[in-house]
């Protein structure tokens, strides 16, 4: 939908970019997928107030100490914050069973068990896990077989930011922007074409049961 290059994620040029995409045309965003930059928190309400925000509940598959710190992503997040590493091992498959309820009753309830559970031995965590993982539970908003595929942002990340990094990272160093944003958008292209040219759609929005 556009690309913009910034010497940072600051909340200024995150605004920027999203004020571009509104100039642009862009109207009527329901539903935001995104991790917890602060950055990005800070320019989503601000420019997408009204829309539902579901956190990205992970990454990808990793393993204590091969995420960012501080992590932005639910799953990564949480793990930071277990205080032992029994905890880590533990806390990624009662997560699971929050998230995977099949309702918001049942989820909720499952995150109470979870955070009672951690309340004496674990405070910090309960604490956080009380106030964040909600943020990754708007996702039984949308009909249910879209859920799985709007629960993270890893689709973005994978097909698109991991293409863009392995791409760049070949030049290193860019003479300006102007050259930067001419290859990100040629492989941007090339990306677009795959995706028009698929015969399975990712999500049907038309369809509710599929």
């Amino acid at each position: 939908m556009g690309v913009s290059v910034a010497l940072s994620e600051a909340e200024v040029h995150w605004r920027a970019f999203l004020e571009s995409l509104r100039a642009r045309g862009m109207r009527g965003v329901e539903y935001v997928v995104s991790d917890d930059h602060a950055g990005l928190r800070a320019a989503r309400r601000a420019g997408l107030g009204g829309a539902t925000w579901q956190r990205c509940r992970s990454s990808g598959k990793l393993s204590p100490g091969e995420f960012p710190d501080p992590p932005h992503h639910l799953a990564q997040n949480a793990i930071h914050h277990a205080p032992t590493l029994k905890s880590r091992k533990r806390i990624g498959a009662e997560l699971r069973d929050v998230w995977n309820a099949g309702s918001p009753a049942k989820s909720e309830a499952a995150l109470a068990e979870l955070v009672a559970d951690d309340r004496d031995t674990a405070p910090a965590l309960a604490a956080w896990l009380e106030e964040a993982v909600p943020e990754g539970l708007a996702v039984f908003s949308p009909p249910g077989p879209h859920r799985r595929r709007l629960r993270t942002s890893n689709p973005m990340e994978r097909a698109v930011q991991q293409e863009l990094k392995r791409r760049t990272a070949k030049v290193r160093v860019f003479p300006n922007e102007a050259s930067l944003e001419r290859l990100v958008g040629a492989v941007l292209v090339e990306i677009d074409d795959k995706w028009a040219a698929d015969t399975k759609a990712y999500i049907k929005w038309e369809c509710q049961d599929a």
